[in-house]
């Protein structure tokens, strides 16, 4: 019996009747681990990318190269920093106007010959602009009054005497430059003339009569200029503009305040419209003037209509045809 079983002593016999093993311990581990993990992508062969063709993408056609990128200029570099004088714009921009009329002057000083260039290449000054550097003028003759003193007194005159004369001087050169033939516009030199007249105006009658010697030589300037402006106004328009736009009633406006020094100007008027008489009132026609009331009543007349544009009305009446 004993040699037909036959027996192994190296395994129990619980295990010879069922021979299947149980799996490793390690086995079960990883199997559980990979099961719980993500699948990674895989990566698509080398040879599947390269046959890709570019254009299958379609972001590619939407995209823009991007533009070439332009040279920059770099300034050289100094090794070191050397000075130098400003160039003559630059210079320029930093001096005052003060400066500048000094630097001129003294150009012109040094080479007279450069007067008339500098003359030509500047600008005519204009009405407003000359108005306000003599408004300058006359701030600081304002400006120039001592304060507790009589306005009019001796020892305020001396005291502004200085800015006085530069006001004057500065009307004296600055009057020719607007009476004609230099200004072609009448109305331009009556504007200037009716300012300029008011600054004198308001200049103080000093308690010492030789302290207004000065004054009295302006308004006999002045009476000059308005005479001469007047006539040629009257030359243009037959005085038409100076009676439409009211320039009779300003001329006799300066002549009251002035003390009748503007006779030049009301002589001028009377002669072309025939409407003053003596003394800078209004007088009947033709009186003083050598033409008959006649004619002075029918030039007065067609003055009126030309005014009123009813000139010529009626005179061409309708004949038998």
């Amino acid at each position: 019996m004993n040699s037909v079983i036959p027996t192994h002593t190296l395994f129990a016999p619980h295990l010879l009747e069922n021979p299947r093993h149980s799996p490793p311990r390690n086995d079960f581990y990883s199997t559980s681990t990979m099961s719980g993990r993500k699948r990674k992508a895989s990566t698509p062969p080398a040879d599947d990318r390269m046959s890709t063709s570019p254009t299958a993408s379609p972001s590619v056609p939407n995209r823009t190269l991007p533009p070439p990128l332009q040279p920059r200029f770099k300034r050289t570099r100094t090794t070191t920093a050397t000075g130098r004088p400003l160039d003559l714009p630059r210079l320029l921009e930093t001096l005052s106007p003060a400066d500048l009329r000094s630097v001129i002057t003294q150009l012109c000083t040094s080479h007279p010959s450069l007067t008339g260039v500098v003359t030509s290449l500047t600008p005519r000054p204009t009405l407003e602009s000359t108005l306000s550097v003599l408004h300058k003028y006359e701030e600081t003759f304002k400006s120039s009054f001592p304060f507790g003193n009589r306005p009019t007194s001796d020892y305020t005159y001396n005291r502004v005497k200085s800015a006085l004369h530069s006001l004057l001087e500065a009307l004296k050169d600055f009057t020719p430059s607007f009476l004609p033939p230099q200004e072609h516009q009448p109305t331009v030199s009556l504007s200037y003339l009716d300012a300029v007249t008011d600054i004198v105006h308001r200049l103080p009658n000093w308690d010492t009569p030789s302290h207004n010697r000065s004054k009295e030589e302006a308004y006999e300037e002045l009476g000059s200029a308005w005479a001469a402006v007047v006539k040629e106004a009257m030359k243009r328009s037959g005085g038409i503009q100076l009676g439409f736009v009211g320039w009779e009633d300003r001329v006799r406006r300066h002549h009251e305040l002035s003390g009748g020094r503007l006779q030049g100007a009301v002589e001028e008027l009377r002669k072309g419209l025939g409407v003053w008489g003596g003394g800078g009132g209004a007088a009947p026609m033709g009186s003083g003037m050598g033409i008959g009331s006649a004619g002075m009543e029918e030039r007065e007349r067609v003055r009126r209509e030309l005014l009123s544009g009813n000139y010529g009305a009626g005179m061409v009446g309708g004949g038998q045809w």
